[in-house]
């Protein structure tokens, strides 16, 4: 009989190992405080881009490998998954593209645009490369994800908060804590930090096709998605989730300067915090008081789409390994 798997937490980290165990043929539930777009993970830009999660050694190939799946879901209009040109900058200076980005680099700019004219140019930016990646409409992907857990026979239970992995029930022989930010109580990890991301849901930008991307400060982005347009944002360490309209504000003005559009109305904001945890990506196995096995994956930073389906299937294989 297959071994029954608790998983704590519903973000895209917890909705994806649900996915993979549930098809697999195991019983499994999720336990989470919100579900799908209720968490931070609805608050996401979510672009396929490895951004505030470490190590690189780990976080490069379990990105590579998520890249192949959200590429393969392009071919499915349900699940909210298609391929965007992402447009990377910098304000001052040349660039750097990192090596692992080099297949998918479609054109640079690494020369001055009052110099040089491209269509990489904007006058905001002094240089920047584009990329060809997925882009995930939160909107609907992550009811996507929750439809293929219950499906392959995933249960869900919301409104529940553990106050410590042991509390879970002992009928699951395995417990995978993909908590995010709660793993900080949860896990008695002090090493997690919350980063804090403000974004504006703005009506669909005119001619906006591309994703623009500016990490420098102020951190700058505009993601174009089927119904409407994230402008962003912040990343702050604080866990305050309410909206501050200043930010707000502050964003708009900042996003509509370099698209050089009007100031559009804002339909709504949102605000998520990016698990980062200072030490890196956390996945590992840990046997608890009980006995039991946990599988911790959390601390994804601004990277829980892009690692999702890599780290899944690492969980996965950790569990399978511990059954047999």
């Amino acid at each position: 009989m297959a071994k029954s798997v608790a998983i704590i937490g519903a973000g895209v980290s917890g909705l994806t190992c649900g996915v993979l165990f549930a098809e697999r043929g195991f019983p499994a539930k999720i336990f989470a405080d919100r579900i799908g777009t209720r968490t931070t993970s609805g608050a996401a830009g979510a672009l396929w881009f490895p951004y505030d999660a470490e190590p690189a050694v780990k976080i490069i190939p379990w990105a590579l490998a998520t890249y192949k799946v959200l590429s393969g879901l392009t071919s499915d209009p349900g699940s909210g998954v298609s391929m965007i040109e992402l447009r990377q900058y910098c304000r001052t200076g040349e660039i750097q593209i990192p090596d692992w980005a080099s297949p998918f680099v479609i054109s640079s700019n690494n020369a001055s645009p009052a110099r040089t004219e491209t269509s990489l140019s904007i006058s905001a930016f002094e240089s920047g490369f584009a990329v060809r990646v997925p882009l995930i409409d939160t909107t609907m992907y992550l009811d996507y994800l929750v439809d293929r857990f219950q499906k392959g026979g995933g249960e869900m239970k919301d409104d529940v908060r553990f106050g410590k992995l042991e509390e879970v029930d002992p009928q699951f022989d395995l417990i995978i804590n993909c908590a995010g930010v709660g793993a900080r109580d949860l896990a008695h990890d002090a090493d997690l930090e919350p980063h804090r991301g403000q974004v504006a849901i703005v009506p669909k930008i005119e001619n906006l096709n591309c994703a623009i991307v500016c990490d420098d400060d102020p951190l700058m982005y505009a993601i174009p998605r089927t119904q409407d347009c994230v402008f962003g944002g912040t990343n702050d360490v604080s866990d305050d989730l309410n909206a501050d309209p200043q930010t707000t504000k502050a964003i708009v003005a900042e996003c509509s300067r370099v698209l050089e559009v009007e100031k559009p109305p804002v339909f709504r904001e949102r605000v998520g915090l990016r698990p980062f945890r200072k030490s890196g990506v956390r996945l590992e196995k840990e046997k608890l008081r009980d006995d039991r096995i946990v599988i911790h994956n959390y601390g994804h930073g601004g990277s829980g789409f892009t690692l999702s389906w890599g780290c899944a299937s690492d969980v996965f294989q950790i569990a399978n390994d511990g059954f047999r």
